[in-house]
């Protein structure tokens, strides 16, 4: 099964750049959307309504954040959020149960400028990691998207100068290890543990993505049980259409 995960930074917008036939290249069983940016009625498109299974979960503020899996194959259950009324009107989490394994997409809230937001996002990461360790207890747990956090600094092109930054503060960082620790692996970094200057969103100032001058800040992470079926960790950078590109994970 090949997984994809892209935050589209607005749907709307991304279906205009060529988003069906960017993925019907990528070819994903299943392919999980980030900062959608809108609602199921405010997007009549031939293409979405030919995937079988979509789960959306908008935000309630408009043109706001939201996650959606699109599925070619029939999840076993769905559901949105976490569980957590004060985490849960965002639009941030959306789950898929397959056979072997849950899907979780996931939209972790963005700490802002001057970290005014951090701690809300320190609540956030606790929740977020109980919601997907209890899931784990009852099945393997593959949770993707953009989780806004550089874990390390080669996860960055810069990181002397960033920090104090969103993204890659000490606590946002210490977070995602503690996330790392309740049992997952980021794939990616487990594939490629040396590897540089491969990033997934760059800032839309000063060309950056031209020069590569980027973050890596979109994962997929799995259950520590479920790593011998994972293959193919991936990083797509010559997919536009976004601020980010996709990333994706095969699992056998």
């Amino acid at each position: 099964m090949k997984l994809v995960s892209w935050n589209v930074n607005g749907l709307r917008a991304t279906l205009g750049k060529g988003l069906a036939e960017k993925m019907d290249e990528l070819a994903p069983d299943v392919l999980c959307l980030q900062e959608i940016k809108a609602k199921p009625e405010q997007v009549a498109d031939l293409w979405l309504a030919s995937w079988p299974h979509a789960l959306w979960n908008p935000a309630q503020r408009p043109g706001y954040s939201g996650v959606l899996i699109l599925s070619r194959v029939a999840p076993l259950s769905v559901s949105t959020g976490i569980g957590v009324p004060e985490h849960d009107t965002e639009g941030r989490v959306a789950t898929m149960e397959f056979a072997d394994f849950y899907l979780v997409n996931c939209y972790t809230p963005n700490s802002q400028n001057e970290l005014a937001r951090l701690p809300y996002r320190q609540e956030w990461d606790a929740a977020f990691r109980n919601y997907v360790s209890t899931l784990a207890q009852k099945k393997p747990v593959v949770f993707c998207g953009d989780l806004n956090v550089a874990h390390e600094e080669i996860d960055l092109a810069r990181p002397d100068a960033n920090h104090f930054s969103a993204g890659f503060s000490d606590e946002e960082r210490a977070g995602f290890t503690e996330l790392l620790s309740a049992g997952f692996v980021d794939t990616f970094r487990h594939q490629y543990p040396d590897k540089r200057d491969a990033y997934s969103w760059w800032s839309f100032r000063g060309g950056a993505r031209a020069r590569n001058v980027g973050w890596r800040i979109d994962y997929f992470c799995v259950s520590q049980d479920l790593l011998p079926r994972v293959s193919d960790a991936c990083i797509h950078p010559d997919v536009t259409g976004s601020d980010h590109c996709p990333v994706s994970v095969v699992i056998n």
